[in-house]
This record gives structure tokens, C-alpha cells and sequence, in this order.
């Protein structure tokens, strides 16, 4: 029989600690837990357990490009102003926002990140931030003054979709590090919607609520000039957020009249249910990530809730222990 060398052209390598970001396949041994284990493909994505917030909020927004492992999320009620960084098992508050208001749009990762919008008051705020890994600092404002916006991008090129109010709703700026630009509208008139996307020039708009009172699983898609409406979510819902970009993604919570555990992936074509609904169903939610790793952060149950939940897509290396049976 041939050994584990032969077959893989090493050996069984001793590690403090598991590795970080393990191949499929990968074996080793775990000197601290004393066991053996490897890293096998997932046959269908999963949520996991992570550490809470700090502090209970919803209507709360993520820095959309932010890994698992690293995520940052700021902002919602009701305490307004807060930020937290994540580090794949807790939460540390970090320095706060300059104007405390909860809906915000949120973009970038956890060292360089934008914010913008937000409530109080009703009519919303123009407010723009910028996040440098350490503290806020205020920049241009928005052209349209509005709340529970959907946004993509990174902090110098992000993109702001739709609003709470008529007519922000299908109201679209671009931002190209600077200063805000009013492109293209939506073509679908709705608000609490959720968006992923990569920079200004690529993004996907999902779900919210039409009037005069129904939930939408309308989802439209963004090419740096014009919107093109896609394929619809499979669970009609408002403020369901996601991780990933235009052409790959996953979107998860929201409300369908109730809390929604629901989870979807996106392939550029069509949704896709996945059999790995969230533990928790909530709404008002952050989210951010990537299609294969995803963090879903606070909420609304009903109550405040601090609980996170990590993602791990089909196909990604999932940690096993090696045991007699």
C-alpha cells in the first residue's frame, strides 16, 4: 500500500495551530488538540456559530468586501455611531462615526472602508465617511440626502442604490473617491433592498419592498451605465443583505412579513436555495463577504440581537478531525 507521501509527495505536517487557509485534501496534525485533521470540499454551503457583537443593534451595515475573518460593521439602532472589527472569533469595538445614524450604505473591507446616508432624520442624511482602519473622517456628502441604502464597491469606487423614500428609490450616485455622481436609475421603484458588488462599475441590487405593500424578490444587475433586471430571488423579501460581487454571490435574512433564515447563491445566471439556512432567522441585518465566506452580523429577531454567523459556500474546504470510527 502506498504511503500518504508517495501518493501527495510530502508528509503529514505537525502544526501548532490549523492553517489558516487549507487546501482540499490537506492533512495534519494538530499538536495542540493532539488529533489529526484535513480539510475536505463541503458538498453544500453551512452556517457556523461566531462570536456576538458587542453591543445588540439592527438596521445595521458591513463593509460589503470585508472578509470573514476580518469584517467591519457600523452604524444601527440604536446606538448610532458604533463600529466593530471581527477576527473570525470576536468583536472589538473600534473608534465611532462622526454622526451616529443607523440605514447607512456601507463599502470596502475592514481597513478601508465608506459609509454614507442614514437616519435620523426621516428625510435621511447626505453624509459620507471614510475609514482608514483607525477613525472616520467626514468627505462629500451625497447628491440626495436618504436611508437603508444598498451599497457596493470599495471606498474609492462605490456605488449607493435606491432609499427609503420616494423618489430615492430607484435613485443610483457613483463614487469615484472623491465626490458622488447621479447615474443611471433602478428601473424597479422599491426600498430596503440589499446590493453586493465589486466597485462602481459592477454591482447587483436584490429584494425590498414595492409599494403600496409587497415584498420583492426583484433583482437587477449593474454595468457601469445602466441596469438590467435578472433573474428574481426565490424568497420575495425585504432588507436581506448578501456577500460576493455581481457574477457570484450569496444573500441571506430579511423579512417576508416574518424573520427569514433563508439563503440563496447566485451563479450569474439564476438563485439557487440552499439546503443551509441561517441559524437565527432575522432581519436589518450586516452583511459582507464573498459567495464562499460570508459573515451575517446583528439583526432583528424580533428584539436587538449581537449574534454573527459565518458562511462556508459549496465546495470549500471545510476542517475535519480524523477519528477511530
Amino acid at each position: 500500500m502506498a504511503s500518504y507521501k508517495e501518493i501527495f509527495g510530502t508528509n503529514i505536517e505537525v502544526l501548532a495551530s490549523d492553517p489558516a487557509n487549507p487546501v482540499t485534501g490537506q492533512v495534519w496534525y494538530n499538536s495542540t488538540d493532539n488529533v489529526v485533521k484535513g480539510a475536505a470540499a463541503t458538498t453544500a454551503g453551512s452556517w457556523a456559530t461566531g462570536g456576538d457583537l458587542n453591543k445588540a443593534r439592527r438596521i445595521i451595515t458591513g463593509a460589503g468586501q470585508s472578509t470573514q475573518d476580518a469584517g467591519l460593521v457600523f452604524g444601527g439602532l440604536p446606538t448610532g455611531g458604533d463600529t466593530e472589527a471581527y477576527n473570525g472569533s470576536s468583536w472589538t469595538e473600534l473608534n465611532n462615526m462622526s454622526t451616529s445614524v443607523y440605514g447607512r450604505g456601507g463599502a470596502g473591507t475592514q481597513t478601508s472602508a465608506l459609509a454614507f446616508g442614514g437616519a435620523p432624520p426621516s428625510s435621511g442624511v447626505a453624509n459620507t465617511e471614510s475609514w482608514n482602519g483607525t477613525s472616520w473622517t467626514e468627505v462629500n456628502d451625497l447628491g440626495t440626502a436618504r436611508y437603508i441604502i444598498a451599497g457596493a464597491g470599495t471606498q474609492t469606487s462605490a456605488l449607493g442604490s435606491s432609499g427609503y423614500l420616494a423618489p430615492g428609490r430607484q435613485l443610483n450616485e457613483s463614487w469615484n473617491g472623491t465626490s458622488w455622481t447621479e447615474v443611471g436609475d433602478l428601473n424597479t421603484s422599491a426600498r430596503n433592498r440589499g446590493g453586493v458588488g465589486i466597485d462602481n462599475t459592477s454591482a447587483l441590487v436584490f429584494g425590498g419592498r414595492l409599494d403600496p405593500d409587497a415584498y420583492s424578490g426583484i433583482v437587477e444587475s449593474w454595468n457601469g451605465t445602466s441596469w438590467t433586471e435578472v433573474n428574481d430571488l426565490n424568497t420575495a423579501r425585504q432588507n436581506v443583505v448578501g456577500g460576493g460581487v455581481a457574477t457570484l454571490a450569496v444573500v441571506f435574512g430579511g423579512s417576508t412579513g416574518s424573520v427569514s433564515a433563508a439563503t440563496e447563491e447566485w451563479n450569474g445566471t439564476s438563485w439557487t436555495t440552499s439546503p443551509g439556512s441561517m441559524n437565527t432567522a432575522r432581519t436589518s441585518l450586516a452583511g459582507v463577504g464573498t459567495a464562499a465566506s460570508a459573515l451575517g452580523a446583528g439583526g432583528y429577531l424580533p428584539g436587538l440581537s449581537a449574534a454573527t454567523e459565518e458562511w462556508t459556500g459549496a465546495g470549500s474546504p471545510l476542517i475535519q478531525t480524523f477519528t477511530d470510527s
